[in-house]
């Protein structure tokens, strides 16, 4: 193959090559192109802090998503709000934003719940690229069963956004609640990203869960937003509903541009009926 070639020629070149095979013709049974779609921009929400604003247009960004405008215009508007858009759409900025906005204005505190330990350090690495560009503390830690204890004592007092699991706070955070006092009157967001993993009986545990933080803040009188991301799924708003038990704005309009996609199955055929063996594993 042409070494001068760009990568989207050699990918066609391929396929092309592929598909002009009569026997792989054959067992082909469907193959759909997707048109790529340009991205779709609104202004940028009023109430921003202008030092965050002022780092998106060193990151080259002028302008929003709808979807992120749309959403972070009903969490400034405090409305508890669900985003449904696909991947690596920009959902990040859609909590990130209003959150680091309240903590550089007011110093207020916020919740992130992930379900896995390498999403929530993913996150850490983030808001600390954020911290880095904005020139001020930020104070997001991340809180696990990992976590030493003299360093969760540090977190209860200095940390602005706790990046945790339901898990850790089901059984090191509510039980021990007097000790995060402060943090817990100070709440103002809680995130929940990957929505759509809390379904059935973990979802169902999840949902009891924020009950009970729910009653607690209330207790230390805060009354915190929720911002929820999910992947594309048929009743977001409803599961959101369920979950944090409170009304949700849906924002499921993406805004984000997406390439041209051409997508094959392909049948192979059986070489051996008795194991069930296609003739793409037949040397296994």
């Amino acid at each position: 193959m042409d070494s001068t070639m760009s990568d989207s020629a050699q990918i066609r070149e391929v396929i092309d090559r592929w598909t002009e095979s009569p026997e792989n013709r054959t067992q082909m049974t469907t193959r759909k192109k997707i048109d790529a779609v340009e991205a779709q921009y609104s202004d940028t929400p009023q109430g921003l802090d202008q030092l965050l604003l002022d780092t998106l247009s060193d990151r080259g960004i002028e302008r929003l998503y709808s979807h992120q405008s749309e959403s972070i215009t009903h969490t400034l508007s405090g409305k508890n709000v669900v985003v449904v858009t696909p991947t690596a759409s920009g959902k990040t900025l859609c909590y990130n934003l209003p959150v680091l906005s309240e903590i550089l204005s007011s110093g207020g505190r916020a919740l992130y719940l992930f379900p896995t330990k390498a999403l929530a350090q993913d996150q850490l690495m983030e808001l600390t690229r954020w911290e880095d560009a904005v020139g001020k503390p930020i104070s997001a830690y991340t809180y696990d069963g990992d976590t030493s204890g003299d360093k969760r004592a540090q977190i209860r007092k200095k940390a602005n956004i706790l990046i945790t699991n339901p898990d850790m706070l089901h059984l090191g955070i509510l039980p021990h609640h007097t000790r995060w006092a402060t943090f817990l009157s100070e709440l103002k967001y809680i995130v929940i990203d990957e929505l759509h993993i809390y379904r059935g009986v973990f979802g169902s545990h999840f949902a009891n869960i924020l009950r009970r933080l729910k009653r607690i803040s209330k207790f230390y009188s805060a009354s915190p937003q929720y911002i929820c991301c999910s992947a594309t799924i048929a009743n977001p708003q409803e599961l959101a509903r369920n979950i944090i038990d409170e009304d949700v704005e849906l924002v499921d309009n993406n805004g984000a541009p997406s390439s041209e996609k051409e997508i094959i199955f392909f049948n192979p055929p059986i070489v051996n009926s008795e194991l069930g063996k296609s003739k793409l594993f037949e040397n296994s």
